[in-house]
């Protein structure tokens, strides 16, 4: 495939089961990160294909960290996560430039889609 992708989550947990989702659709090149600042680092790093960013996390938010990646790079693409009952704060970050996001838990077809369709918007 030889796409990037940098998961962002506090949970190590949650981590996981993302990565082990990716590397089932194929993709090989995965970064991680445990909160913002850590995913700002990463990404200037990195240059990623695509961001999976969970929205709630201690320090910087996902909207937060969204905020800085747009103003840096535009171009960055970027997949929220979120848990349910979050409905605002996905507008939010739908508003300030994520592509779409995922509500944890989610099904393995429906993340695939999602990444998926990211990847060549």
């Amino acid at each position: 495939m030889g796409k990037k992708i940098l998961i962002v989550d506090d949970a190590l947990f949650m981590r996981r089961v993302i990565r082990k989702n990716l590397e089932e659709c194929g993709y090989q090149e995965i970064a991680e990160a445990a909160d913002g600042k850590e995913a700002l680092e990463l990404y200037r790093q990195l240059k990623p294909d695509l961001v999976l960013l969970d929205i709630t996390m201690p320090g910087m938010s996902g909207l937060e960290v969204l905020e800085e990646l747009h103003r840096e790079s535009p171009e960055a693409r970027v997949v929220m996560c979120s848990a349910v009952g979050q409905d605002q704060m996905i507008t939010n970050a739908l508003m300030l430039g994520a592509l779409d996001f995922i509500v944890k838990p989610f099904k393995a077809d429906e993340f695939k889609k999602i990444v998926e369709n990211a990847m060549t918007t």
